[in-house]
């Protein structure tokens, strides 16, 4: 082999073969390896098509900065992904901390950091046993819990016995039970001798006995200080004298918001003796403003916090606690769900301070009680539109030598108060006449007729 064939090995990495030496590549590839054999040296001459087939440890010049380049971008793609993955584990991990932080508290991000050590220390080895790790102290905060838990002390459940007649047959005669009812109430006011509640008209009207029970589970026997039919509003009263002191420091007065300030979603909660078991919380929003329903006067808060049979009567409170309506009445439909309804308490405080500042008067016995000495019938709001005549009591005629009489009440005037409580029809004018005694004084409100039109007059009476 000449000089110019040897260096051609080199070139391409092949190494100088031992002198007298025949490889095994020479063996196997027969004609296509030649050897010559000089007296200085031997060497084994390698097409350029072999040298891919041979292993080597060193490359030429030209070939190692490709590989190192090669090397280089795996590394630096290794590296990426390492970075990119321990972003993402890193936002994770930050943001099941906050989760667990933001509704579950401080202590469940170190429940979950202790649950974490306990299963890297118990990776390879035996447990022992399986134990249930609990959080001592943890607390799940409610701002509905915190609302209820404050304004429960003002709000009471009523109970009212009444007494209602039941035809009996075959023999025609009228059996009466007493019949009690549930309704609830808020604590508006308290003076030196008194606590005053507000309820609705439709839960004491008619009743014989009224019974509070507080949020200590003590009940006391109360009074009705006076009531407006037409807001279904009423307002009773319970002597301080006859409460336990326990009671006293348990109970407070309620806070008052404003209801014109409402927007509809804003969040509600309902407060009552919702089927007479007992105070209980339902939550939803202001479903709707200025509702109007058919025999109540005013506009209503609509509300789909659920309002049960005993709600009535019970506060309806905003976020902060504060009372902006008094529950009245709900829609009771097979095709509705979640109608309710409020008094708006912005719209009727007027009518409430009215009411509190009445006498609280008593029912008298049947023996003692009064009368006007008129006879009458009613005049619905539908009647009087048809006749052009104001809706109240419409007097036919006068009992002689009755109060009513001596006092020249005119014989078809329409009486539409007494006392400066308004009265539509005779069983209400009956029931305000239970509390005075013949003897008393009353003042009558009626419309006279007059060459004008109708114009109202206000009659002083002597009740018989």
């Amino acid at each position: 082999m000449n000089d110019e064939n040897k260096y051609e090995a080199y070139q391409y990495g092949m190494p100088e073969e031992p002198e007298g030496q025949e490889t095994s590549e020479n063996i196997e590839h027969g004609e296509e390896n030649s050897v010559e054999h000089s007296e200085e040296n031997s060497v084994v001459e390698t097409p350029y098509y072999f040298y891919d087939e041979v292993k080597q440890t060193s490359q030429p010049d030209e070939e190692a900065p490709k590989k190192k380049m090669k090397l280089g971008v795996k590394i630096a793609i290794i590296l990426g992904i390492a970075i990119v993955f321990g972003a993402i584990s890193a936002v994770a991990f930050q943001g099941t901390n906050f989760i667990l932080e933001r509704y579950f508290g401080e202590n469940a991000k170190g429940a979950l950091k202790d649950s974490v050590e306990r299963e890297d220390n118990s990776t390879g080895a035996t447990l022992g046993k399986t134990e249930i790790i609990a959080n001592e102290g943890t607390t799940v905060e409610s701002q509905v819990a915190d609302v209820a838990e404050n304004v429960m002390p003002s709000v009471v459940s009523i109970t009212s016995m009444s007494v209602q007649e039941v035809q009996t047959f075959p023999f025609g005669g009228v059996t009466q039970y007493e019949v009690p009812s549930s309704g609830s109430g808020i604590i508006i006011g308290q003076n030196e001798k008194e606590i005053l509640i507000v309820t609705n008209n439709h839960v004491v009207e008619d009743s014989k006995t009224l019974t509070v029970v507080w949020i200590d589970g003590n009940s006391n026997e109360a009074q009705i200080r006076g009531t407006d039919a037409d807001r279904d509003l009423a307002i009773i009263t319970v002597p301080l004298a006859s409460l336990k002191s326990s009671t006293t420091e348990a109970i407070k007065v309620a806070t008052i918001g404003d209801s014109s300030a409402l927007r509809v979603g804003e969040p509600t909660i309902a407060i009552g003796n919702a089927l007479g078991y007992g105070q209980s919380v339902t939550c939803g929003i202001v479903s709707a403003l200025k509702r109007t329903l058919e025999g109540v006067e005013g506009e209503l808060i609509q509300t789909d916090a659920a309002i049960n049979p005993g709600n009535s009567g019970g506060a309806l409170l905003n976020a902060n606690g504060e009372v902006i309506g008094i529950n009245s009445a709900k829609v009771s439909s097979a095709a509705v769900e979640g109608m309710g309804y409020a008094i708006p308490i912005s719209d009727v405080t007027n009518v409430l301070e009215e009411l509190m500042n009445q006498k609280t008067r008593e029912k008298v016995s049947e023996s003692e009680r009064g009368t006007l000495g008129i006879q009458g019938i009613n005049l619905t709001s539908d009647v009087a539109a048809f006749y052009n005549i104001p809706a109240g009591i419409y007097v036919q005629s006068l009992v002689k030598g009755s109060g009513a009489e001596k006092a020249n009440l005119p014989i078809r005037s329409v009486i539409t108060e007494l006392n400066g409580k308004k009265v539509d029809t005779l069983d209400e004018l009956i029931e305000e006449l239970q509390y005075y005694k013949k003897g008393e004084t009353v003042k009558v409100t009626c419309y006279v007729q007059s060459l004008e039109g109708y114009v109202e007059k206000t009659y002083k009476i002597t009740l018989n």
